[in-house]
């Protein structure tokens, strides 16, 4: 049985190149490669959304922050929605956050795929073929986070600079080789100005999902108080400043009419300079980003569990680790529900639900943010009053009405059925069996008595 003490001689694998690449390299995704042609509707006010998307990160990056130094525990908004509101909240947060992160892990798997198709295009023809590949990517990954944290954090660093060279070569090329023409009006679709960015900002919102993830793996953090605050900030400043070169680079390099019907504007844009190479460059790049995605997902699905089942809402296995040091029996059933997802995509009848799965992954990522936001207020009531504490509860009363957006923008539809799919976890509560593994050790329980 792990131990306290057992726990705290477990290596440090993590520090703050690994972690930022945890931040960086979960956040950047496919979404990037898509959003231009999203956005171009909306003009110059796309830009717009960008700026205040990226401040809504940045509040929930100094929230999580100054959560991560008062309660430096595995399992991140996990840990401080427990640790605020007691073991029911905290189970209730745990399931959700688990479902983000293997719905995820299905879907990013799947979007790997269809950019490996573009070099191995018989994928596309078979689906049989294509479900295997996108199970093999799943169990090797699997098979490398269950090996080594040290190895899976490598690869996560290796990945996150190798998916951010395309994007920020197509900024460089759009600000060497574009035109100022092309840079639409400021609100060509005539709407409500406030309406729009409203708009703007909703799809924007989902790029920089993810960036929650560098709180998770705190037990392998060097100094996780220390490290925790810094790749949170510097990580999602870095998602924004990648995303506003690649962003501004296409907009230069595509008039705004041709950019609103391009399936893959950043593979468009890079072949109008350089010819078909920019295509490969692009689908490579974009294939590295997922592939990088994918691997943070297997990662924090692991700690995620490991997390909820050391405070005793899991089961006692699930909170076990191998003797690799790393949490085998989490990450298996993770990748497991992952792969029942992925062959449900490959079967006739079931890819609308898959979709929906990957709604309601960003659904249910947004409420922990929000339950770690009021849990963040809590606290803050408790301390001494002062500039500080002021400051505090700004950010986190901001990150909340922050997340609620976010959720709001999700669709009726989507929070819906996300709130069935939490409300199903109750039995588990009373009916799973569990043993708290390390009691009140981790996740800061006493702070709420």
């Amino acid at each position: 049985m792990q131990t306290a003490k057992g726990a705290q001689k477990q290596k440090k694998a993590l520090g703050f190149w690994r972690g930022w690449a945890l931040v960086v390299g979960g956040t950047i995704g496919s979404g990037i490669f898509t959003l231009p042609a999203l956005l171009a509707p909306y003009g110059l006010l796309g830009l717009v959304g960008w700026f205040v998307a990226g401040s809504g990160a940045l509040l929930l990056a100094v929230m999580l922050s100054s959560l991560s130094v008062r309660i430096p525990a595995i399992g991140g908004p996990y840990a401080y929605a427990r640790a605020g509101f007691g073991d029911f909240v905290g189970f209730w947060v745990g399931w959700g956050y688990w479902i983000a992160i293997w719905s995820a892990t299905a879907a990013i798997a799947v979007a790997c795929v269809g950019y490996i198709s573009f070099f191995i295009p018989i994928l596309r023809e078979s689906s049989i073929l294509a479900a295997v590949a996108t199970l093999t990517l799943i169990w090797s990954l699997t098979a490398m986070n269950v090996r080594s944290i040290g190895s899976s954090g490598g690869f996560q660093l290796l990945t996150t600079f190798l998916k951010i060279l395309p994007l920020l070569f197509v900024g460089v090329l759009g600000f060497s080789a574009g035109s100022t023409d092309n840079i639409p009006d400021l609100n060509p679709s005539g709407g409500n100005l406030f309406a729009v960015v409203a708009t703007s900002v909703t799809l924007v919102m989902w790029a920089f999902v993810g960036l929650e993830g560098g709180t998770v793996p705190a037990e392998d953090m060097v100094q996780p108080e220390k490290t925790i605050p810094r790749i949170l900030i510097f990580g999602t400043l870095s998602v924004l400043t990648v995303y506003l070169i690649a962003f501004t680079g296409v907009m230069l390099l595509l008039p705004a009419e041709q950019l609103a019907d391009s399936p893959a504007p950043f593979a468009d844009a890079t072949v109008k300079v350089i010819g078909s190479v920019g295509a490969s460059l692009i689908a490579l790049g974009a294939m590295i980003s997922t592939l990088g995605a994918l691997n943070a997902q297997v990662l924090l699905s692991g700690q995620v569990v490991r997390a909820v089942s050391l405070d005793g809402l899991f089961p006692e296995k699930l909170g076990k680790l191998g003797v690799n040091g790393t949490p085998v029996f989490a990450i298996m059933m993770s990748s497991i529900l992952a792969s029942i997802l992925v062959l449900m995509n490959y079967t006739k009848g079931l890819v609308e639900a898959f979709n929906m799965m990957i709604l309601l992954s960003t659904l249910t990522t947004l409420i922990p943010l929000s339950f770690a936001a009021i849990a963040a207020l809590l606290f803050l009531k408790k301390d001494a009053p002062g500039a500080v504490r002021t400051r505090g509860m700004i950010v986190a009363i901001l990150a909340f009405l922050y997340s609620l957006l976010v959720i709001i923008g999700a669709g009726a539809e989507t929070v819906f059925y996300g709130f069935l799919l939490l409300t199903a976890a109750m039995p588990f509560y009373v009916l799973v069996p569990r043993n708290r593994l390390i009691p009140n050790s981790h996740s800061g329980a006493k702070l709420n008595e």
